[in-house]
């Protein structure tokens, strides 16, 4: 049984949307932490619907915030914990996924996904294991778990990664291994080096997004 994760809206008006952007946060956040990126992004993409749900746990190394599962060297739970918390939360998002994009009359084709950190970390799971692909993903700042899993992939959606070079929380190596793991999947995958960044989004990156989800969603 999923549990029903809750997000705020903004953007297109119901009913008039033609595409849908999902920020996915970090962990310790929330969907607040990333939903205003929708006021840069907005004029560019005026008919686009952006959604930025909470992740549905509480945070256990920031229990103000919110987690999609638990990471063992920051909160010391168990490698089999992390790895159910994030089967169930995959099940979570991608149920999200599916309402949301029945409310707004749009197919998956639609539908781009922005995870950062944690959230990068389940969109790189989450939508290569989709039935129908999306219309792309940026990852920033995060890795892909279980590389080796792959296979499982039933769509290659196109893939943005980006990192900064000084990041101190997940390693910059992170993105060259993601990205040689999706390329010898046969991933449409790109690549940006947000310099002198640390674990964050630079204004440079966030540019960069936004060329890539224009050029990707529909007009």
């Amino acid at each position: 049984m999923t549990r029903k994760l809750t997000s705020a809206r903004k953007g297109a008006a119901r009913g008039k949307a033609r595409s849908m952007v999902v920020f996915i946060h970090g962990y310790g956040a929330d969907g607040a932490d990333l939903l205003g990126l929708a006021d840069p992004l907005a004029p560019h993409l005026p008919n686009t619907v952006f959604f930025s749900p909470d992740a549905p746990e509480r945070c256990n190394g920031a229990p103000m915030g919110r987690q999609w599962f638990p990471i063992p060297w920051l909160d010391g739970s168990s490698e089999a914990a992390a790895r159910q918390g994030l089967l169930a939360a995959a099940d979570d998002l991608s149920a999200f996924l599916d309402e949301k994009l029945a409310e707004e009359g749009l197919g998956p084709e639609a539908l781009a996904l922005v995870g950062f950190s944690q959230g990068a970390m389940i969109s790189l799971h989450v939508a290569p294991r989709r039935p129908v692909p999306v219309a792309g993903v940026v990852a920033i700042s995060g890795r892909l778990l279980a590389p080796e899993l792959l296979h499982e992939a039933q769509a290659k959606p196109p893939i943005l990664l980006m990192h900064g070079d000084q990041d101190a929380v997940v390693p910059f190596e992170d993105m060259g291994l993601a990205g040689d793991a999706l390329v010898a999947a046969g991933f449409e995958t790109y690549g940006h080096v947000m310099k002198g960044t640390g674990h964050g989004i630079a204004p440079d990156g966030l540019s960069v997004a936004l060329s890539f989800l224009a050029d990707r969603l529909p007009k």
